[in-house]
């Protein structure tokens, strides 16, 4: 489970943005950010550079 969508509502910032600086369709980022769909690790990185966060602030802890 990741908190793409929280991070982008937090900082103001659209889907399609987002999709545009990450090489990638609206769709596919919105079916990260809806949980359909979870990014490769590389795309994750990639994310949290674009948006200038820790990649561990866009994923939720499993609790154990």
């Amino acid at each position: 489970m990741n908190r793409i969508k929280d991070v982008l509502e937090q900082k103001g910032i659209k889907q399609k943005w987002l999709a545009e600086q990450l090489g990638k369709s609206y769709n596919m980022v919105n079916s990260y950010a809806q949980n359909r769909r979870q990014p490769s690790l590389e795309d994750l990185y990639k994310i949290a550079e674009i948006l200038n966060v820790e990649v561990k602030e866009l994923l939720i802890e499993r609790k154990a």
